[in-house]
């Protein structure tokens, strides 16, 4: 195990969080992947309730669940608005706030936010969802200047187009060709690729990034 340190990642039943939880585990962490049963990201009291049943400190965590509600201006409503914020803005801060008393404590941690590419472009109806992924590069750039002084080091990751199954199962084969077509590198990336980004931040390697938003979309955004 590496140096017996421990890591919880959200959303990763699958996609991008399931290569992540397997790159940390590769790497010789012990992984925490809670569910939605075991811990709800819509519930600040199920997010409280998990977090005081671990008895253990965190010292990398990785928020990766989220949502992404497609919606046009005069379709977006209350009960979506809410749900995305709740889940891609205030539930990764509150497991910061938690989590981040342990890492003060022994002088060490790894804070890695899963952004999204739309948080610096955008297209229709990704309203909401680039409002959320745009205020999580700031929290990540604001804690990173508060935490720092407790060699804590946060960042964020925002990937483009990534080939996972939801990907393949909302896009057909002819669909997929498309769109990376629209890519430089002239194909999408595999979740493999980001979990590669996500585990050097986490690592003793990274001695000096912080308050970073990397972005791994194959040069998408330089169009």
């Amino acid at each position: 195990m590496q140096n017996g340190y421990t890591a919880l990642v959200t959303g990763a039943s699958r996609g991008i969080g399931q290569a992540i939880a397997q790159q940390l585990a590769a790497d010789g962490y012990k992984v925490l992947t809670p569910s939605r049963a075991e811990m709800n990201l819509e519930s600040s009291k199920s997010i409280n309730f998990y977090l005081s049943s671990l008895h253990q400190r965190v010292d990398i965590l990785v928020n990766n669940a989220g949502i992404n509600r497609i919606a046009a201006l005069d379709e977006v409503n209350d009960k979506d608005l809410q749900d995305t914020l709740q889940i891609n803005l205030v539930a990764p801060l509150q497991l910061i706030r938690t989590v981040a008393l342990g890492m003060r404590e022994n002088k060490f941690g790894r804070i890695v936010n899963i952004s999204s590419i739309w948080s610096v472009v955008s297209r229709a109806g990704r309203i909401s969802y680039s409002m959320s992924k745009a205020a999580i590069n700031g929290m990540t750039r604001s804690l990173a200047i508060e935490l720092a002084p407790f060699n804590i080091l946060v960042n964020a990751v925002a990937p483009g187009y990534v080939l996972t199954d939801l990907t393949r199962h909302n896009n057909s084969e002819a669909e997929l060709q498309k769109i990376g077509e629209t890519i430089p590198l002239q194909r999408l990336a595999d979740p493999a690729e980001i979990a590669e980004v996500v585990a050097f931040l986490c690592s003793h390697k990274n001695t000096y990034l912080t308050g970073q938003t990397i972005i791994v979309d194959g040069g998408y955004s330089c169009l």
